[in-house]
């Protein structure tokens, strides 16, 4: 059985061309891919935090009790909650990029794309992390607030300390949905000039009118991020979840 063998000084099929582009412009896609992952991962953090505090203001319920002051304050944070969430869900990201990108830069400030692009993926994260965030802090027993409340504690230390813990652990999964199509999102970024992963393709691919076999390469290089970075959250998906084989307090106690 004869070993395969690729001509690189002559590439003539598209799986050595591919070889052959990886080969000479590897720092070139390796860089690429380093500003996909820092983007993804900043954005997709600073988003989550955004996301979270825009869900606690749009769970915020107005009492009976409250004085004027408060409750119009609280609507106020809703009412503009409300907003940025159906601004930012209800429009592409690659519109986002250019208003945000070009809007900054008319209005005088010398904005780096690479900024303009975590800026962009976090808001756009955090407006699809405050409806998840909603979620979980709705998925967790209303009695158990009622059981702080009777024990003595507000509603801000009822929120941080019983309600916003249980609520994480919920919707650690999307949160982890959210980071990877982030990492794959980031390619759009390329319309203001970040120079991510795809534009490392497509700056490749212009260099021997090689387009399709440079956007394989990246395609390679996307399914293998995508693919280990969703084994780890699986695993720690798993962990979270804990052990499967405890006994409940109450059959242990029947069985004796």
């Amino acid at each position: 059985m004869g070993l395969i063998s690729f001509d690189l000084t002559n590439p003539q099929t598209s799986l050595e061309w591919m070889i052959y582009l990886t080969s000479k412009y590897f720092k070139m896609f390796l860089d690429g891919t380093w500003l996909t992952l820092y983007i993804a991962v900043l954005g997709t953090l600073f988003g989550f935090l955004l996301g979270y505090i825009v869900g606690i203001v749009q769970d915020m319920k107005i009492g009976e009790g409250d004085n004027a002051v408060k409750k119009f304050l609280v609507r106020i944070l809703k009412g503009f909650a409300s907003i940025y969430v159906e601004v930012f869900r209800d429009t592409p990201m690659i519109v986002q990029a250019m208003i945000i990108y070009y809007g900054i830069r008319q209005l005088g400030v010398n904005l780096e794309p690479v900024l303009a692009g975590i800026i962009v993926t976090l808001l756009n994260t955090g407006a699809y992390m405050a409806e998840t965030v909603r979620g979980g802090i709705g998925s967790v027993d209303h009695g158990q607030r009622e059981g702080a409340w009777a024990m003595g504690m507000s509603p801000m230390k009822t929120m941080i300390y019983i309600v916003l813990p249980q609520a994480f652990k919920n919707i650690i999964p999307e949160m982890a949905n959210t980071f990877l199509t982030n990492l794959k999102m980031t390619s759009v970024l390329n319309v203001i000039a970040v120079q991510e992963l795809f534009m490392a393709a497509k700056t490749v691919g212009g260099n021997f009118y090689k387009y399709f076999e440079s956007y394989l390469v990246i395609a390679v290089i996307y399914f293998v991020l995508c693919f280990v970075f969703n084994k780890i959250f699986n695993l720690m998906e798993k962990k979270l979840k804990g052990k499967k084989d405890y006994v409940l307090a109450v059959e242990y106690m029947d069985s004796q």
